[in-house]
């Protein structure tokens, strides 16, 4: 069924490219063109004196100019031998595109690996969310019995507010940073606290959201890589 839809799309991508050859095969070099309109240009002056619409003076006149430019004609090289070859070429090129394409896929790729349908991944997908659940929950039942003051219990918010950024669960990472920073301030996870709080409001920012980018910026070092952030979040706070 997969080389069905590899010739199938094959056909499709080289399809304007067969119709422009086709086209182009079909057109005449210069010296047959000039041949084929002076070939005209006679029939049409032999009408001409048999209906009478010139003289047999005149007729006789244009047809040994007509006649003398068909002689120069002649002489111009013919293209038939270089369009033959670029036709050779052209035809190559095109034929041994997909037939590298597929020789490649053959080398590369996978034809024989099974489908993969979308409800089963989701399926896998919804698990590993209950898992997660399960830690995270696991994780916060441990933070509650952790007494205040102990210097992990800042670690362990923190690392409770990666998770749930993590699952983009961003007011539940920004709860859980502001609890880290209330045991002891740090002004990245402040920023931290801030964004995600920005991100839980749909990219507004509350006053509350800008008092705390302003206590991060305040407290930042000067080499921190993102106050420049926090300080277009405190702009765009005032603009709002």
């Amino acid at each position: 069924m997969i080389w069905i839809g590899i010739c199938l799309l094959g056909v499709i991508a080289l399809l304007p490219a067969l119709l422009s050859f086709r086209r182009a095969t079909m057109l005449r070099d210069e010296r047959e063109t000039a041949l084929v309109l002076h070939q005209a240009q006679l029939a049409e002056l032999e009408r001409d004196l048999q209906e009478g619409m010139i003289a047999p003076t005149e007729h006789d006149s244009a047809r040994l100019e007509i006649q003398r430019r068909l002689l120069g004609v002649d002489l111009l090289p013919s293209e038939s031998a270089g369009r033959s070859t670029s036709t050779m070429v052209t035809m190559a090129a095109l034929v041994g595109l997909p037939v590298a394409a597929v020789a490649l896929y053959l080398c590369v790729g996978h034809p024989q690996l099974p489908a993969q349908p979308l409800a089963p991944r989701l399926a896998a997908l919804k698990q590993e969310d209950h898992r997660n659940d399960t830690i995270i929950d696991r994780l916060r039942d441990q933070l509650k019995l952790i007494p205040a003051g102990d210097p992990s219990l800042f670690q362990g918010y923190v690392l409770l507010g990666q998770a749930e950024a993590g699952r983009d669960h961003y007011a539940a990472a920004a709860a859980a940073w502001r609890n880290a920073i209330a045991q002891r301030f740090d002004p990245e996870v402040a920023a931290r606290a801030a964004e995600a709080q920005m991100m839980a409001d749909g990219g507004h920012i509350s006053p509350e959201t800008a008092d705390l980018y302003r206590r991060a910026l305040d407290a930042a070092p000067a080499d921190a890589p993102w106050r420049m952030t926090v300080q277009q979040r405190i702009a765009q706070s005032e603009h709002q």
